[in-house]
């Protein structure tokens, strides 16, 4: 969706000097009288197939209005392997306690990119997958009904997708999935834009490689994180009762509202209050 971006600000403590009256009280005056306003966490926003690191600028606005650090690097979206070694890498050039949200496919790549990085102090699920080791996004798609991503379960595929050959630097051919335009505005977005607002997002759209539907996931940092949780009622890809049940299984603190998957784009407002309560917990 869109173009990428990076976005970062630093938020910078402030202190003042009280003056009880006149030139020796301001002497006197102490640091000690004033306790500075605490760092806030980085936020660092991962996206999902079928989107780009632009799907958060509505909530990346909302953020940085409040005073938070925000980084939203590319998801390259060639399997659960590599996408999750290349943001662990890129979580450690970050100093300081770090909140780690995940959209979609991006909720599989945070649960495996934060395992073992201690700065990472809270993970937030946004109609994401919250995937147990071993499990892959294909499986918790289809472990309860409701999926509009196929109306073909013994498809190689998903019908809602089309696969596009391409010729690695190698010569061996590989495959990109895109998610079919006319069936974009309603799978991700319940509808819930203009039409043409999701013709423009299914034009800029980053494709998936097939691993990244299939490849299965390591050990999940949810077992040794504190996470929240945001289930989409009228999600139309990740059917709301597998939303429930990862949210459960990961003990999260779960909000239920009535968004679409895409929820950081229609409705960034719950979003972003969502990653402001587990920012909240963060000392």
């Amino acid at each position: 969706m869109l173009r990428r971006r990076t976005f970062r600000t630093a938020v910078l403590g402030a202190t003042g000097v009280a003056l009880a009256g006149g030139v020796t009280a301001f002497a006197s005056a102490t640091p000690a009288h004033h306790t500075p306003s605490a760092p806030k966490p980085t936020v660092v926003l991962v996206n999902g197939a079928w989107s780009d690191a632009a799907s958060w600028k509505s909530v990346i606005n909302r953020l940085q209005t409040d005073g938070y650090p925000v980084v939203a690097p590319p998801t390259g979206l060639r399997g659960v392997s590599a996408d999750s070694s290349y943001l662990a890498s890129y979580l450690r050039t970050i100093q300081g306690p770090v909140v780690l949200v995940g959209q979609s496919y991006g909720g599989t790549v945070i649960t495996n990119a934060a395992t073992g990085n201690k700065n990472v102090k809270a993970l937030v699920y946004i109609s994401a997958f919250a995937p147990d080791k071993g499990e892959d996004v294909k499986t918790l798609t289809a472990k309860f009904p409701g999926s509009q991503i196929s109306n073909d379960p013994d498809a190689e595929v998903p019908t809602a997708l089309t696969p596009v050959p391409y010729t690695k630097a190698d010569g061996t051919t590989g495959v990109d999935l895109y998610a079919k335009a006319d069936q974009y505005r309603n799978l991700f977005l319940s509808n819930r834009v203009s039409g043409r607002t999701a013709a423009e997002l299914a034009a800029t759209q980053s494709p998936a490689a097939p691993e990244a539907l299939g490849e299965a996931s390591g050990d999940p940092a949810w077992k040794t994180i504190q996470s929240w949780y945001l289930v989409s009622k009228d999600d139309h890809v990740i059917p709301p009762a597998t939303e429930r049940f990862m949210a459960k299984r990961a003990h999260a603190h779960t909000v239920e509202a009535d968004t679409p998957h895409a929820a950081q784009v229609t409705n960034p407002g719950i979003v972003t209050d969502l990653i402001k309560k587990a920012a909240a917990t963060v000392h």
